[in-house]
């Protein structure tokens, strides 16, 4: 909720949300979103699986990832995996917007 209310006041439209990864592999079929941003871990899977899927359908897909600050191994993880970058929590607005301008513009 934090992210789509960030993301919002910056004036971006957001498509859809998701809950799980398998979800949101979903909603990105359905939706084909700018970004994707997506959280460490699902209940289903981690960003790293989701990661590797999204890039398996399509190589251009833009991703980001939040994490923890406890979860940086699996930030650098998802970089490997094709992720464009990833933000930590708690949210910093400034660096939020910086990540999604790089990204999208």
């Amino acid at each position: 909720m934090v992210l789509r209310e960030f993301l919002q006041s910056f004036g971006y439209h957001i498509a859809g949300e998701a809950k799980e990864g398998r979800e949101s592999l979903e909603k990105y079929r359905d939706l084909k979103p700018d970004l994707v941003l997506l959280d460490a871990r699902f209940p289903d899977m981690d960003s790293v699986a989701v990661v590797r899927e999204l890039l398996h359908e399509d190589l251009d897909v833009n991703v980001l990832v939040c994490v923890t600050r406890g979860q940086r191994a699996l930030a650098v993880e998802a970089l490997q995996a094709g992720a464009k970058d990833f933000i930590t929590k708690p949210i910093d607005p400034r660096r939020l917007l910086k990540a999604v301008q790089s990204l999208i513009g």
